[in-house]
């Protein structure tokens, strides 16, 4: 489980923050204004915040999709990256859809994308529990992994007390 790691935006004039993550954070099934990246930035900017939050999410994405593309989705100047790595990892082979994802070459990606946005100076946050508790609540689409738009909005919801 990761946690989130001394989270205060110094400069909030300057605050660049990045959602990095597959399709729950893209917002696969709802308005890209429906998904949680977006309505984040709408909260921190209501309560007189100047920041803007990349929607670096890309549906289908593994930990090593994330780790491939980390410096083109995380670019100079961002104080802090939001992490979904999602479940797409343990999907991978099972599905006839790309090769077999170990649970130790899962945490090995976690473990370098970890350590290169902490060299960084980057904070993180991981809302893969945050979104796993909207899943549970039933805020999911038909298919049943997916974040309805209410999921997307408590996401963002609780996001946003991180984010001080």
């Amino acid at each position: 489980m990761l946690i989130v790691s001394g989270l205060v935006l110094s400069n909030p004039a300057s605050a660049q923050i990045v959602a990095l993550g597959a399709s729950n954070t893209q917002g696969k099934g709802v308005a890209s204004s429906e998904a949680w990246p977006a309505l984040l930035e709408g909260m921190l900017q209501a309560k007189g915040r100047s920041v803007h939050v990349t929607n670096a999410g890309i549906s289908g994405d593994t930990t090593g999709g994330m780790l491939a593309r980390l410096d083109s989705s995380v670019p100079e100047g961002t104080t802090l990256v939001i992490l979904n790595f999602g479940g797409n990892d343990f999907k991978r082979g099972r599905h006839g859809n790309g090769p077999i994802v170990t649970p130790e070459d899962r945490q090995a990606n976690i473990a370098r994308i970890l350590g290169e946005l902490h060299r960084r100076h980057i904070r993180t946050v991981a809302a893969d529990g945050i979104i796993n508790s909207a899943r549970a609540a039933g805020m999911v689409q038909p298919d049943h992994i997916h974040l309805t738009a209410a999921g997307h909005q408590r996401v963002a919801g609780q996001l946003i007390g991180m984010v001080r």
